[in-house]
């Protein structure tokens, strides 16, 4: 197969080759290695073992055409198992039967097409097919960043911003090609808006540690809700008893909403900063950013938005939410872990002072002066995680390869299929009920300790995590210490999610 009709945007079927990711501008190419430049007089290396040889991408292992109606969720009996899922060591699907689809869906995105690029996904798990239901705490990666990782160590790999030489110079085009590519994904004005950092976390505490020892003080108000992370609380905590500010936390709604009749009430002209999740990690919930940023504003107030748990299921624009910060993690958006980014104004940005001091950030140094760097290196000491940001930006290209909102469409048409399916439970118990929210499904069950349920659907190859999510004080507010937690990603499907609910029945059978 040469061709493959596939679904793609909302405009329906196109025929022809599927889409490559868009190249970087600027940056050669090394073929089928996303945003590595091309190394002269160097063959690109193969991907090594592990990883399977995965299928070209214009020639993907799905069926040559995806209806463009909606299909049942339920496979007519005998036919394939349309997850599709062969396991054993890295096989290539074999789909027989049309792709998943779900009642209301636009045609126009099926998970096949992000199932035939992430070869974890069609490995056995305790002779089970995998079926990964953990992307809240990480996601799986398609192969061309695994092999993006591959090239740059086995063709690329250099030091960046300090060589003469041709890999350095090389290497620095890939890692600055990534800011570029981080900027456009979140719609910052230019690269020099962003910073890279390890992750979410280091985000946070970078924002915390620079800009809040400098603009924080005794009687300062810093707004948290109640559904944040603990990487959104704790450095929040920390600044504030080097500062004597304090951390006031905004309430729920027994739904997981921010209560914003008391946001609106708690901010005052002592508010500083307010810190909130686009997407809470425990609930789903997704609150009104745009407007509560606005209205922070309004007091003179900065804020950070933790985008960990958005970015991997609809658009972001900086820009639109008017967002003073914006972090996200790259590994819960299909890229390596260990690296991530820190949007900031510029304004903001550049009356920062350095978090960490060495190499990297400076531009001369003696022992009677030191002058820095501009931003964003300013705040880049030492050596980055340079193959980190050629995965990321393999990962950016992958991901916007698709049609971004039909994605998100899909994914909330496959988020009311889980709803549905999992009250049919006997026993669960679904955490939040908020309108806006993301494929997050944390759930308890009578008479069953989340650690034993993670336990039994592993035994069935079903990966959810159990515990208290980095999120105590979200559980609390619904009387929990912990919770079980199934959480959704493009290349889920309505079979996968019918095998959970399968096994959790028999779990609730077997007493």
């Amino acid at each position: 197969m040469t061709t493959a009709e596939v679904t793609r945007g909302l405009g329906g079927p196109v025929t022809g080759p599927a889409p490559q990711p868009p190249p970087v501008q600027g940056v050669p190419q090394v073929p089928g290695v996303p945003g590595v430049p091309q190394v002269p007089g160097v063959p690109q290396h193969p991907s090594p073992p592990p990883y399977p040889q995965s299928t070209d991408h214009t020639e993907p292992a799905v069926p040559t055409a995806v209806p463009t109606s909606s299909v049942g969720l339920t496979a007519p009996a005998g036919t394939a198992d349309p997850a599709g899922l062969t396991g054993g060591d890295g096989g290539a699907e074999s789909l027989t039967g049309p792709a998943p689809s779900l009642p209301g869906q636009p045609a126009a995105f099926s998970p096949e097409l992000a199932r035939r690029d992430v070869p974890i996904l069609h490995r056995l798990v305790n002779g089970h097919p995998l079926v990964w239901l953990d992307n809240g705490a990480t996601t799986q990666k398609p192969r061309q960043v695994i092999e993006a990782l591959a090239g740059f160590y086995g063709s690329a790999n250099s030091n960046i911003h300090r060589g003469a030489h041709t890999m350095a110079r090389e290497a620095t085009e890939a890692f600055e090609a990534g800011r570029a590519a981080v900027a456009r994904f979140l719609g910052a004005t230019s690269p020099d808006d962003i910073v890279f950092v390890r992750g979410t976390t280091e985000a946070i505490n970078l924002v915390a540690q620079s800009w809040g020892r400098a603009n924080l003080g005794p009687g300062d108000d810093i707004l948290v809700p109640v559904l944040e992370h603990h990487s959104n609380i704790v450095p929040w905590q920390m600044v504030a008893k080097e500062t004597r500010a304090r951390v006031v936390p905004v309430p729920l709604r027994p739904d997981g909403r921010i209560d914003l009749d008391a946001y609106a009430d708690l901010l005052s002209m002592r508010t500083q900063l307010v810190a909130l999740s686009h997407a809470s990690n425990v609930l789903g919930t997704v609150p009104p950013v745009r407007e509560m940023t606005a209205l922070a504003h309004r007091y003179g107030a900065k804020v950070l938005v933790d985008g960990a748990q958005a970015v991997a299921h609809f658009p972001v624009d900086v820009q639109d939410l008017d967002a003073d910060f914006y972090v996200f993690s790259g590994h819960k958006l299909f890229a390596p872990t260990g690296i991530g980014a820190l949007y900031a104004k510029p304004d903001v940005l550049r009356g920062m002072a350095p978090w960490q001091g060495g190499g990297n950030m400076i531009e001369s140094v003696d022992f009677t002066r030191t002058t820095y760097a501009p931003v964003p290196h300013l705040l880049e000491a030492g050596t980055g995680h340079i193959s980190g940001v050629v995965g990321l930006l393999a990962a950016l290209n992958w991901l916007t390869s698709f049609d971004r909102d039909a994605v998100t469409a899909y994914e909330t048409a496959l988020m009311a299929h889980a709803q549905q399916a999992l009250s049919t439970v006997p026993g669960l118990e679904l955490l939040g009920s908020a309108p806006e929210r993301i494929g997050v499904l944390t759930f308890t069950l009578a008479g069953q300790d989340p650690a034993g349920i993670a336990e039994w659907l592993d035994r069935d190859g079903i990966a959810v995590r159990a515990g208290h999510h980095c999120a105590q004080p979200a559980l609390a507010h619904y009387g929990l210490t912990s919770a079980a937690r199934a959480s959704l990603a493009l290349y889920n499907t309505p079979e996968e999610v019918d095998k959970l609910v399968a096994s959790l029945q028999q779990l609730q059978q077997a007493g």
